[in-house]
């Protein structure tokens, strides 16, 4: 496979769908390879990509890349997704895209937990136990959204 060519391919079908690829992986899996295509994107909501704009996308880019010799002769396996939560904030829109949601950063002087209220081109601002805290991007190492199991409203009820 020519990964230059499938990047300059897949691309701007992604952005024809309002997407923007965040990476992409071609791992070997015996004589057929698997092309992971993973997409981002502002979503309706703001907050990433909907699974319908991504099933959208998946016919555009399977059709794109079998009119193509970017991907060879060799059979293929086109896996596309979204970015994922399990993956690190580093750019931005990634906070902006996860307003809401619980986050854990590491800093120089340790890590801090907490809700992000807001962000910005500059940084992004925390909810830490009930006080808003300024984090700047450059301070930031590493920064990623923690998983939280929560019970729906409904499941509330009295019995």
């Amino acid at each position: 496979m020519k990964e230059q060519a499938i990047a300059a391919l897949v691309g701007p079908v992604a952005e024809q769908h309002g997407l923007e690829v965040d990476r992409i992986e071609i791992a070997s899996a015996g004589r057929r390879s698997v092309l992971r295509v993973y997409l981002d994107g502002d979503g309706p909501d703001g907050r990433g990509p909907s699974l319908d704009e991504i099933a959208d996308a998946t016919r555009a880019l399977s059709v794109a890349l079998d009119e193509s010799d970017a991907t060879g002769q060799a059979p293929y396996t086109l896996e596309v997704s979204s970015r994922g939560v399990s993956r690190p904030l580093t750019e931005a829109k990634h906070y902006r895209r996860n307003v809401g949601r619980l986050v854990a950063l590491t800093l120089a002087d340790g890590q801090v937990t907490g809700r992000i209220e807001a962000s910005d081109a500059d940084g992004v601002d925390l909810d830490v136990d009930g006080h808003t805290r300024r984090v700047a991007y450059t301070d930031i190492s590493k920064a990623v959204v923690q998983a939280e199991l929560r019970k729906d409203a409904g499941d509330d009820e009295e019995e």
